[in-house]
């Protein structure tokens, strides 16, 4: 135990540690909050679009000597636009089907860029997460995106929440299913590049839809989901970042297989999980 606390008391003397540990706390926060929503309203698929469908502009991002972050906010908010114009539009294709017609696309056109792109760039960690490369330039983007993600969302928080749950109750207490979904729409894309920077594209969608699953074998209630979906995101953060510092694996990987792990452990004993719900057939 004494060498297990002298791992973890050493390993946060190093500079580069501390700014993980912060950024993927911030991370973690943002993306459990937006979690609990997706999960009620069914959008798990959207987060999974708009994670793929931001690498043609993290490409062009660098062929133009840009931040990441800007090609990537771009191409998402464009993702997230075609997606609300061929909702609201159409009345025979079914939404996931859109969704898939837009990010395949888009994903498309970043694996051309990249095939073209001459690069001395290991561009491999936009895909899987650089989380112990982060500066403070980098600390500082994340905070800023997730600063104002977490301020809309909570300002909007009934909104959004009655319209999770019943979007025809919504529009008869006067607000705009199509305004609040392109509004959820744009937070998920400024949360999406958020997380780039924790866990890259490929497993940003994990941190968007695993914390609120995992909430929602706690509770039913929404106002104690999004208390229980950040803390367990957060709880996985640390201990995926610790983990990945003591047995040198990928940070973004070890950090969604803890949050599996948390979820493995809700599905068993939450208050709705596998036992619970055993003990009361019985």
């Amino acid at each position: 135990m004494n060498d297990i606390l002298t791992l973890l008391t050493t390993a946060m003397d190093y500079d580069f540690m501390r700014r993980a540990m912060v950024t993927g706390l911030i991370t973690a926060v943002t993306c459990g909050l937006l979690s609990c929503w997706l999960v009620l309203i069914g959008w798990s698929l959207i987060g999974d679009a708009l994670s793929h469908a931001v690498l043609p502009g993290v490409v062009l991002s660098y062929i133009l000597g840009l931040p990441f972050a800007v090609g990537a906010l771009v191409f998402a908010l464009i993702t997230v636009w075609l997606i609300s114009l061929l909702r609201s539009k159409s009345t025979l294709l079914k939404e996931d089907a859109i969704i898939g017609t837009v990010f395949t696309p888009m994903l498309a056109l970043g694996v051309v860029l990249i095939s073209v792109t001459p690069s001395q760039t290991d561009l491999n960690h936009i895909l899987f997460g650089n989380l112990l490369g982060v500066t403070d330039q980098d600390l500082i983007q994340v905070a800023i995106l997730s600063a104002v993600t977490v301020v809309i969302a909570y300002l909007k928080r009934r909104d959004l929440t009655v319209f999770a749950f019943d979007p025809m109750h919504a529009r008869s207490v006067g607000i705009s299913p199509q305004v609040i979904g392109a509004l959820l729409l744009t937070l998920l894309a400024i949360t999406v590049v958020a997380a780039l920077q924790a866990v890259g594209i490929t497993l940003v969608v994990s941190m968007l839809i695993i914390p609120g699953v995992s909430a929602r074998l706690f509770t039913s209630w929404i106002w104690h989901m999004l208390w229980i979906s950040p803390l367990i995101t957060m709880a996985a953060t640390v201990l995926g970042v610790f983990v990945s510092y003591a047995l040198d694996t990928s940070t973004g990987g070890t950090i969604v297989l803890a949050q599996a792990l948390f979820f493995a452990l809700a599905y068993c004993f939450a208050p709705q999980g596998l036992i619970a719900r055993y003990r009361r057939r019985r």
